[in-house]
């Protein structure tokens, strides 16, 4: 009975180690790739730890996280969501932070058409089908609605919006040729240096600034240095190198 006792206690204690060597961590869309640099060079310097990433629509993870979902972390696209997390007393106190500002970009995989002048050609009738993400979920989709609105270019694109479920969809509606535009982070057109085609970088006031916020929902320890990694001077290169503003 004593050593099955101790094979169980070994077992279990095991299994708890190893639950403290990894962290999940829900990301948006948008944000997906730069956290893998980040987690890539987060796991060189910490060889016992590991990272496993979620990404969605920032609507439909903050839902997960209400409904409980095993997340140990959340990088949001903007932050309201981290706000409302934090008003419930759903993170771990004093965690929330601003990590990068989100830069919204026209862009194109066509070759045949040039968008040196966004705003005209936005408001033109070039083109058939312009994807977004849903503003209702996303809030790059919610800053492109705004940013049309600006530019008087609404009236015109308003029929023919294409909704992604969030920024990462939008940008493959584009590259697919299921639309010929796209509003998305300047983040996804500097990963997909071989897309080719043109982008045209909206002024910063057509839009309000996507602020983009993270928490940390539990106390994982791996969740908790990451975290600090990311805010770190190295951390911030990073983010600032794959097509982001700094707060």
């Amino acid at each position: 009975m004593r050593l099955i006792v101790s094979a169980i206690f070994v077992l279990l204690t095991g299994s708890f180690a190893a639950a403290e060597t990894r962290a999940r961590i829900a990301v948006a869309s948008n944000f997906q790739d730069t956290l893998r640099s980040l987690s890539d060079a987060f796991e060189e310097k910490n060889a016992d730890s590991h990272i496993d990433i979620i990404s969605g629509s920032t609507g439909k993870l903050y839902a997960q996280i209400i409904a409980s979902a095993p997340f140990d972390a959340f990088f949001s696209a903007d932050s309201e969501r981290p706000s409302r997390l934090e008003a419930t007393g759903k993170i771990q106190a004093g965690s929330r932070f601003t990590y990068a500002l989100g830069i919204l970009i026209l862009w194109t995989p066509r070759d045949d058409l040039n968008l040196s002048t966004g705003s005209t050609f936005l408001q033109s009738d070039r083109y058939r089908r312009l994807a977004i993400a849903n503003p209702r979920l996303a809030p790059y989709g919610q800053a492109s609605i705004e940013a049309l609105r600006q530019l008087d270019a609404l009236p015109i694109a308003k029929n023919r919006l294409v909704y992604g479920e969030n920024v990462a969809q939008a940008y493959h509606f584009a590259h697919s040729g299921a639309a010929e535009l796209a509003l998305v982070s300047l983040a996804q057109i500097q990963v997909a240096t071989s897309s080719g085609g043109s982008a045209w970088r909206l002024p910063q006031d057509t839009y309000s600034a996507i602020e983009q916020q993270a928490v940390l929902l539990t106390e994982n320890p791996v969740a908790a240095n990451f975290l600090a990694f990311c805010r770190s001077e190295a951390g911030r290169k990073l983010i600032e190198k794959a097509g982001y503003r700094l707060p």
